[in-house]
């Protein structure tokens, strides 16, 4: 994985809130994003070996759901 792959991640947190508008629940949010992150681990990151492409992918989806989760507290918090 490269530095740049890190873009990745809110690539994932904007398909995922696609997702959400689509009418997924929000409560399977989390599970939407590491399987898209490990979609993408596998097909992107590490095409040749599936085994690193599923725990990078999975770095990456939970990385997104995180950050997105993390940046909704903190602004609840100043409301």
């Amino acid at each position: 994985m490269h530095v740049y792959d890190i873009a990745i991640v809110p690539l994932i947190m904007g398909v995922v809130e696609l997702i959400k508008m689509l009418g997924l629940p929000k409560k399977f949010a989390a599970l939407a994003s590491a399987i898209l992150g490990i979609i993408v681990g596998i097909v992107y990151v590490s095409p040749g070996d599936v085994a690193q492409g599923i725990l990078v992918g999975l770095s990456l989806g939970l990385a997104a759901s995180g950050l997105y989760s993390g940046a909704k507290n903190t602004l609840e918090a100043f409301d």
